[in-house]
C-alpha cells in the first residue's frame, strides 16, 4: 500500500523529469570544483535539487488542480493523490530543500527563499501573461547557479550564468512546444499560455529560436569554461537532436510531441553532462 502510494505521488510530481535540470546542476558543480568535490557536498546539492522539484510540482499540481481536472491529457492526475497530499508533498519538498541549502553553506541559505519564490511562483503566471514559459526557463535555470553556490560559496564568476542563461532558452523553447498541446483547453480556461494567446506555428517559431539562443550559450560557457572536444562534440550532437525535436514537432502528432518534449530533452542534457564529465575526466588525469 505504502509503496503503491509513493509510485503515484512520483508520478503526480513526474519524477523521471528531473533529467531536464540536475544535469545542469551537476554540470555547474563539476565545473565549480574542476572534477568532484566532496561527496557530502554532491549528496546536499542533490537533496536540495530533488526537494526543489519536489515542492515546485508538488504546487504546481495543488494550485493547477481545477484545470488539470478538466483537461483531457491531466485529467488522471487527480486520481494519484488528494488535493491535501499534495500540499503536504509541496511542504516536505520545500523542507528538504532549505534543510540541504542551510547545511551547504550561507550563501546558499540566503538565496533559498528568493529561489522558492521563483520556483513556486512559476505555477501561478499563467493566470495573467502569456510568458510563463519563461518564468519556467527562470525556475530550471537556478539549478546551476545553486550548484555553483554550493561548491564556491559565491557567484562572481560569469560561468554559472552562462549556463544558466542556456537553460533558460531551452526550457523556454521546450515549454512553448509542450504548450501547444493545451491551446484548446487553456482557451477554453482563459489561461495566458503562449500559444492560446499567439497560436501554434508563431510558439513554434519561437522555440526555435530560442534553441538558437541556448546552442550559443552553451558555447560560450564551454569556452568560458575552458571545457575540451568531448563537451564541443556533446555540442554538436545537441544541435542534431534539437533539429530532431522540431522536426517532430512541425508534424503536429500528439505523441511525436511527447516524445520530443521528454525523450529528447533528456537526451539534450544528458549529453551535454557526458561532455563535460568527460573532458574534466581529461584535464585531471595523470598522464
Amino acid at each position: 500500500m505504502i509503496v503503491e502510494k509513493i509510485q503515484k505521488l512520483l508520478r503526480l510530481i513526474k519524477f523521471s523529469h528531473t533529467l531536464f535540470a540536475l544535469p545542469f546542476a551537476l554540470s555547474s558543480m563539476l565545473v565549480a570544483s574542476r572534477g568532484l568535490p566532496p561527496l557530502r557536498t554532491t549528496l546536499l546539492i542533490l537533496l536540495a535539487m530533488v526537494g526543489a522539484r519536489t515542492a515546485a510540482m508538488a504546487f504546481n499540481r495543488y494550485a493547477d488542480w481545477d484545470y488539470d481536472r478538466v483537461n483531457p491529457r491531466t485529467k488522471e492526475r487527480a486520481e494519484l493523490a488528494t488535493r491535501t497530499e499534495t500540499l503536504i508533498l509541496c511542504g516536505a519538498g520545500l523542507a528538504i530543500f532549505f534543510a540541504a541549502s542551510a547545511a551547504l553553506n550561507r550563501v546558499c541559505l540566503l538565496l533559498a527563499p528568493l529561489a522558492a519564490c521563483i520556483f513556486l511562483g512559476y505555477s501561478l503566471t499563467k493566470r495573467f501573461t502569456p510568458f510563463s514559459h519563461a518564468f519556467l526557463g527562470l525556475a530550471l535555470a537556478l539549478a546551476p547557479l545553486g550548484a555553483w553556490a554550493a561548491v564556491r560559496q559565491e557567484l562572481a564568476s560569469p560561468i554559472p550564468y552562462l549556463l544558466a542563461l542556456a537553460v533558460f532558452f531551452w526550457t523556454f523553447g521546450f515549454d512553448l512546444v509542450y504548450a501547444t498541446l493545451d491551446v484548446s483547453v487553456d482557451q477554453k480556461l482563459g489561461l495566458y499560455s503562449f500559444p492560446a494567446c499567439f497560436g501554434v506555428r508563431p510558439s513554434l517559431v519561437v522555440a526555435i529560436v530560442l534553441h538558437g539562443l541556448a546552442w550559443i550559450a552553451w558555447s560560450a560557457f564551454g569556452m568560458a569554461a575552458h571545457l575540451s572536444w568531448p563537451y564541443f562534440t556533446a555540442l554538436l550532437a545537441v544541435s542534431f537532436a534539437l533539429a530532431y525535436e522540431h522536426l517532430l514537432c512541425s508534424s503536429g502528432d500528439p505523441v511525436r510531441v511527447q516524445h520530443a518534449f521528454f525523450h529528447v530533452n533528456s537526451a539534450v542534457s544528458l549529453l551535454l553532462f557526458a561532455g563535460v564529465a568527460l573532458s574534466l575526466a581529461i584535464e585531471n588525469w595523470p598522464w
